[in-house]
């Protein structure tokens, strides 16, 4: 069991990593409260052992409270544990406050910005800029590039959600109707795991966020191509697809940009294949689970807002042709 508990101190999941300069910050507040609470705990079984072995040596003798003999003993000791407790607690409230001007200062110029909408049960991750033209909208991932502070907008588009990723800063709440806001400084490259933290449905555990931090270089390349329009189909079986997807049930809830599918109110397809998961991190990009996905999502997802429509074999074959073409 302990081992268990350990496993999760450390990976693409957990508050320890110190990969954020938030999250490092919390993780130094936690180590001195740690240690404050600890001595203040081990001070109290010390005291309470003592009292209880020398109840053992001696019988209770009953005397009048100013007596001088236990006067001269417990004065002393509650004016010394109550300073303890007043330098304990200042100390606590001093390190708390110095915490969080310290993660204010991280978020106080932004250098980029995301607006992040939670649904039931995916995130839409929009990359904002004054130049429409530069923006790029994407599905259950965010690339952030080390080293630069980023500022991220969140709504909700239905219900309570809580955005967390644990390794770079602590948890915000999405509220219906309200905008909140979540700064980011992350400080190591690496794949990490965000995840919804507020119950949310049936499928709040299945609505992960898939972060990767990577230099600037590798961020502005993975940017340029998210500007990118779809690409052309090439073969006919990936043509096939591409007609489906583009004139019939796809259409009206997907956007594919450079084409005629224009849905807003399911992820965004333009480059679905680039991504390292399908359905907010439920399963592994590959083209089984691509398969899987398309011809059944309720049995994959159960409850998920996008139907099991009975597709042909020929047209799932071209669907997941040109899907698998969206990088």
């Amino acid at each position: 069991m302990a081992l268990l508990c350990l496993s999760g101190c450390s990976g693409a999941q957990t508050a320890f990593g110190g990969q954020g300069a938030e999250d490092a910050n919390f993780i130094q507040l936690f180590t001195v409260f740690m240690i404050v609470c600890t001595v203040m705990y081990l001070l109290v079984s010390a005291a309470l052992i003592v009292a209880v072995w020398r109840r053992r040596r001696t019988a209770m003798v009953v005397e009048d409270c100013n007596h001088q003999a236990t006067s001269g003993v417990v004065r002393p000791a509650l004016i010394g544990w109550t300073a303890l407790i007043a330098i304990g607690l200042t100390a606590l409230t001093l390190v708390g406050f110095f915490t969080d001007r310290s993660n204010a200062r991280n978020g106080s110029h932004p250098q980029l910005k995301l607006t992040v909408t939670a649904n039931q049960w995916w995130w839409d991750v929009e990359y904002d800029w004054a130049d429409v033209s530069k923006s790029v909208r994407t599905a259950n991932e965010i690339h952030l590039p080390v080293g630069i502070p980023v500022e991220v907008t969140l709504k909700s588009n239905d219900v309570i959600h809580s955005f967390w990723i644990p390794n770079l800063a602590g948890k915000q709440d999405l509220i219906p109707g309200r905008r909140t806001d979540a700064q980011l400084l992350p400080r190591k490259t690496g794949l990490y795991r965000g995840q919804c933290a507020e119950f949310c449905g049936t499928q709040h555990a299945q609505m992960a966020l898939d972060v990767t931090v990577e230099s600037k270089a590798d961020f502005e390349k993975w940017y340029g191509a998210q500007l990118q329009t779809a690409p052309v189909p090439k073969t006919p079986l990936q043509l096939a697809g591409y007609r489906y997807i583009t004139t019939r049930e796809c259409a009206s809830c997907h956007n594919i940009s450079g084409t005629s599918a224009g849905g807003q109110v399911a992820p965004d397809l333009t480059h679905f294949a680039s991504r390292r998961s399908i359905a907010a991190g439920t399963l592994p990009m590959n083209t089984g689970n691509i398969y899987g996905w398309v011809a059944d999502p309720q049995s994959q997802k159960p409850g998920n807002h996008m139907p099991t429509i009975g597709l042909k074999a020929d047209d799932l074959h071209g669907i997941v042709a040109y899907l698998e073409t969206l990088k």
